[in-house]
């Protein structure tokens, strides 16, 4: 185990941390230049631009990821419904699907002339919709990919925490009379706030590493105009096409940082 974290985790983290404070391609000695790339770093508005929509991702990932995964998995916790096991494998079928298989075909369901959204929308009298080439709407493909490969594996993990919840304390609630609205309030997600703890922290660190989903939607481009740019997006161009390896690193410690950050502070509040 070692040997595996030494090779694999603490001297790549190590190396990653000094490459961010010198001058280097990747090709011959790293010349130190001190915090000049972090300077660089927060001078580039592609950065700001990039991590600008991380935070849009994080945030639509959040409500949306946690409202879907409370709604479905108390759907399947419900002791009357039948076939369990079939809508269980079903909902959690997304999460194992290959991505850039799931960003062809989402790309083909939001194309404007053919796409089966568009359809749908020309049918009800509303005009198509410029999904993919356009700068306005162009995140919502990215979103929907998100949340619809996301939902399952985080509605796994509440339905295991109202597994965990005792049926004592429901049977003790009805017998006093308590309405399904003050059950859920005050006694499901009280006990399930752990489990809910641990589906934020997961899901702020997966949504700050977004680039799937834009990859395969888009062609291996940051979407229409590069509106679709996220931090991870900006170090994988900046390592590979420009190959400005030390802000690549420099960036990658950056939004390390920033997650690392939230989920301190997630862990404290729920603490409180």
């Amino acid at each position: 185990f070692f040997i595996l974290f030494l090779v694999f985790q603490l001297v790549p983290n190590i190396w990653t941390v000094y490459i961010s404070l010198t001058e280097w391609n990747g090709i011959g000695e790293p010349r130190f230049t001190g915090v000049q790339n972090y300077n660089m770093l927060f001078k580039d508005y592609m950065f700001w631009d990039a991590l600008t929509n991380t935070v849009i991702y994080w945030i639509t990932g959040v409500i949306l990821i946690l409202a879907l995964g409370l709604l479905i998995s108390g759907l399947l916790n419900y002791n009357r419904l039948r076939g369990k096991a079939f809508f269980k494998s079903a909902t959690y079928l997304p999460n194992i699907c290959a991505v850039i298989a799931m960003g062809i075909i989402f790309s083909m369901l939001f194309e404007k002339n053919t796409g089966l959204i568009n359809e749908v929308i020309f049918s009800m009298g509303g005009s198509k919709v410029d999904w993919l080439t356009g700068t306005r709407f162009s995140k919502l493909p990215v979103i929907a990919l998100n949340v619809w490969r996301n939902t399952p594996w985080f509605t796994m993990i509440l339905l295991s925490g109202l597994l965990n919840i005792s049926p004592e304390y429901y049977e003790a609630a009805k017998v006093d009379g308590a309405k399904p609205a003050k059950i859920l309030f005050r006694i499901t997600l009280p006990l399930l706030s752990p489990t809910i703890a641990l589906v934020l922290i997961i899901n702020i660190i997966n949504t700050s590493k977004v680039f799937n989903e834009v990859f395969a939607l888009f062609n291996g481009k940051p979407g229409p105009g590069y509106s679709l740019y996220t931090v991870v997006f900006y170090i994988y161009e900046n390592f590979y096409h420009k190959m400005n390896v030390s802000i690549a690193c420099a960036a990658a410690l950056v939004l390390f940082l920033i997650v690392f950050i939230m989920t301190m502070l997630q862990m404290t509040i729920q603490k409180k």
